[in-house]
């Protein structure tokens, strides 16, 4: 009948005998040189010596030194075997190891008794000094071994690294106790040893592997944040700099998460210097305070669904260690304590309040580590408005995980972007409200026309469409300086009418694009000007409507219609939000360009139509110089506004926001004050007495301002000197001679 029999077995760590570089060099003169062996749990012995040229000293704390005769007469070279004295592990490949003794003639820069010799700027490895584990990388330096590479561990921690490879799961209190004191009692040396602090966060990753199968108890879990407390106190700080390309600190916060998720029912409380546990059972609600110095960060949980266990884990070091997110020239630090959350049940609704830790940052981001990204992500999570707290910032989360919020510093460069943005939009935003109390003036002098008209409309919405969108972008960075504008709360109406109206503005420089080339290629073309403004309007304001409304719809449930990135803007990094702006802008900027070369190729080569009335070609002129300037100008705004997403060259955010700030004093000195009609009119308005005299030459001005105007867009090889009367000659012939008049300079 068969049967079970259970035996415990105990494994043995393997040994690990220690004698350095397998090789070493020295110079082949009368001299004594040393090899030490050393096994921290065996004892071991040389051999292949001879008793009248070499000598052994005793062991100590199981380290044996062998001193080797070198003769000058006799340099061959000479190998040595370091044993296990135990009979059974002596034979096996790990039980013995070997050192050749190289015996160089000549002269070398650098000799040491132990290191041996070599030549300028050459390596050699040596052994740690004693209590450590690993070796020691020296190059010839002016005649001397410097050391330039250090990877030593101190052994005791080394031992305990080879022992965790073979424990199993009844060993884990007793090793983690054991390793917790090692730390403990040696922690002035681990803390300047980066490479052994990055062995005991290896060794605690291997304690949260083993430790999935068990319930991890209060005694072994203060033992482990003991131990963590350790390696993430201040005075490890310089070590961590060494180990931040090497993601140890991630690796540690996955280890401390992995094992706070296996911790008992039982409710208990564990505080060391820099760390705070509290482990309780939650029935409908939980509000908490830390209790450590220098921290009062709050946890508030509003509603659970059912009685569960709840772990929070409260570090104020650990943002030290952790990982900044680089956002070119400006990087957002952990600037608050890290917070680790772990509870069985789904939560809606989690509010942290941190505190600041430094006064100077700001652009507060609310973040947890995203282990599958491995990076930090604010997915779920923002800022909320501040509760008249000041050196607080309070965070929303519909997750757990471990959270901490992110700043930037204040640069010189931000600042100087922001003055520049602010000034810029403040003139652009005056210069719009001249061009429209300019135009309302003007108005029944400039608009007899139908092409004048829908010029003037044009205009008139491109600074509507402009000014609002301005005013919007001032709300929406007030918004964002009080608040992460990651929310759907008040940054999305902003950001809404900030991409309807500037699409608008867009489209109506569309708009007068086409109907330049509608006025100068199809001459006899006349559209009724009720039909021209519906489709204007329906262009104008419909089309960017559509594309906000389908943005908003696409984008709408992850959260991803606004930017993370501290402004309130379309997003780019999660949902591409942006090309929708984009794409329509640079579209609508590319056929302003082409348009703009078949008007130039019309006027330059057969004309324009001599049917056009002189004022109507004024108005074309006009039109035309005005989509010359502002399309360039536009098109270049929002090239660096691209550059920008790409780039964190200073420059050209600074190119970028001057441009893009501008732009309403643009469309005035282009779209408004460079018309000759509009100062004619605006003059004889303002001046009572040259009113009446303006209304009597307007009519024979016509020609002269026209060519003025023209003048200034366009010059040509032939020049015609043309008088009033040419120009008017021509104005009821259909020939091609009108392009003769048209060019008048």
């Amino acid at each position: 009948m068969p049967y079970i029999q259970w035996q415990t077995v105990i494994l043995e760590e393997r040994p690990n005998i220690i004698v350095g570089k397998n090789e070493m060099k020295f110079q082949c003169v009368d001299k004594l040189v040393s090899l030490t062996c050393c096994e921290a749990n065996y004892d071991v012995e040389w051999s292949g010596f001879t008793l009248n040229d070499d000598e052994i000293t005793p062991s100590v704390n199981r380290c044996i030194t062998l001193k080797h005769k070198i003769m000058n007469g006799n340099c061959e070279n000479k190998t040595f075997t370091c044993r296990l004295k135990d009979p059974v592990l002596k034979d096996f490949s790990y039980g013995w190891k070997s050192i050749t003794i190289q015996k160089e003639k000549g002269e070398f820069s650098c000799k040491n008794d132990t290191l041996g010799v070599g030549n300028e700027n050459q390596f050699v490895t040596g052994p740690c000094e004693k209590h450590w584990d690993g070796s020691i990388t020296y190059q010839c330096t002016s005649g001397i071994w410097t050391e330039v590479r250090r990877d030593c561990i101190l052994q005791v921690i080394s031992d305990l690294k080879r022992k965790v490879e073979f424990l199993i799961v009844e060993q884990i209190p007793d090793f983690v106790s054991e390793l917790s004191n090692a730390t403990v009692q040696n922690n002035q040396i681990i803390t300047q040893s980066p490479l052994t602090i990055q062995t005991i966060v290896g060794i605690l990753i291997n304690i949260a592997s083993i430790s999935q199968n068990i319930i991890i108890n209060k005694p072994v879990m203060k033992d482990f944040l003991k131990t963590v407390d350790i390696l993430v106190s201040d005075k490890a700080a310089a070590s961590w700099q060494s180990l931040t390309k090497e993601n140890t600190s991630i690796s540690l916060l996955s280890a401390i998460e992995n094992v706070t998720a296996r911790l008992s029912d039982a409710n208990f409380a564990i505080t060391e210097t820099s760390i705070e546990l509290n482990r309780t059972v939650i029935k409908n609600s939980y509000s908490g305070k830390s209790n450590l110095p220098n921290s009062t960060t709050e946890i508030l949980i509003p509603q659970v669904l059912k009685t569960t266990s709840l772990t929070i884990i409260v570090f104020t070091n650990l943002g030290k260690v952790l990982p900044t997110r680089n956002n070119g020239n400006l990087g957002s630090y952990i600037n608050g304590d890290v917070v680790v959350v772990k509870i069985n049940e789904t939560l809606n609704n989690i509010s942290f309040t941190f505190d600041i830790t430094n006064q100077s940052l700001g652009n507060p981001q609310c973040v947890f580590w995203n282990f599958s990204l491995n990076t930090w992500d604010s997915t779920g999570c923002e800022v909320k408005p501040s509760r008249n707290e000041t050196g607080k910032i309070t965070c929303e989360c519909n997750h757990t995980t471990s959270f901490s919020i992110l700043m930037s510093p204040f640069s010189i460069n931000h600042m100087a972007l922001a003055y520049i943005t602010y000034i810029g939009v403040a003139i652009s935003m005056a210069s719009l409200i001249i061009c429209l109390i300019i135009e309302t003036i003007v108005w029944k002098s400039v608009t007899r026309h139908d092409t004048s008209y829908m010029r003037h409309v044009s205009i008139v919405n491109i600074a509507v469409s402009l000014l609002i969108a301005n005013i919007c972008f001032i709300i929406g960075a007030a918004v964002a300086e009080q608040e992460q504008p990651t929310s759907v709360g008040r940054c999305s109406p902003a950001v809404f009418f900030m991409h309807f109206f500037y699409l608008a503005l867009f489209f109506w420089m569309l708009l007068l694009a086409l109907l330049l080339i509608y006025r100068t290629v199809m001459v006899l073309s006349q559209m009724p000007r009720a039909k021209m403004m519906a489709i204007a309007f329906m262009v104008g304001y419909g089309a960017p409507l559509l594309i906000a409304v389908i943005t908003v719809a696409s984008t709408a449930g992850p959260q991803n219609y606004i930017s993370k990135r501290n402004a309130c803007w379309l997003n780019w990094n999660e949902s591409k939000a942006l090309l929708a702006f984009v794409i329509p802008a640079l579209t609508i900027l590319a056929i302003n360009l082409v348009v703009l070369i078949v008007v130039l190729y019309k006027m330059l080569g057969r004309g324009v139509g001599a049917a056009t009335q002189p004022d109507e070609k004024h108005a074309l002129v006009v039109i035309a110089r005005c989509v010359a300037f502002l399309t360039p100008i536009f098109c270049l705004t929002w090239g660096f506004g691209i550059g920008t997403m790409v780039s964190h060259d200073f420059g050209i955010h600074v190119v970028f926001a001057l441009l893009n700030s501008l732009q309403g004093f643009f469309i005035l000195v282009f779209g408004t004050l460079l018309d000759s009609k509009i100062r004619e009119a605006l003059a004889g308005r303002l001046s009572p007495s040259n009113r009446s005299s303006s209304y009597r030459t307007g009519s024979t001005n016509a020609g002269p301002s026209f060519s003025s105007g023209l003048g200034i867009f366009l010059r040509r090889r032939n020049v015609y000197n043309l008088s009033r009367g040419s120009v008017f000659s021509t104005s009821s012939s259909h020939s091609s001679s009108g392009s003769d008049t048209f060019m008048n300079a």
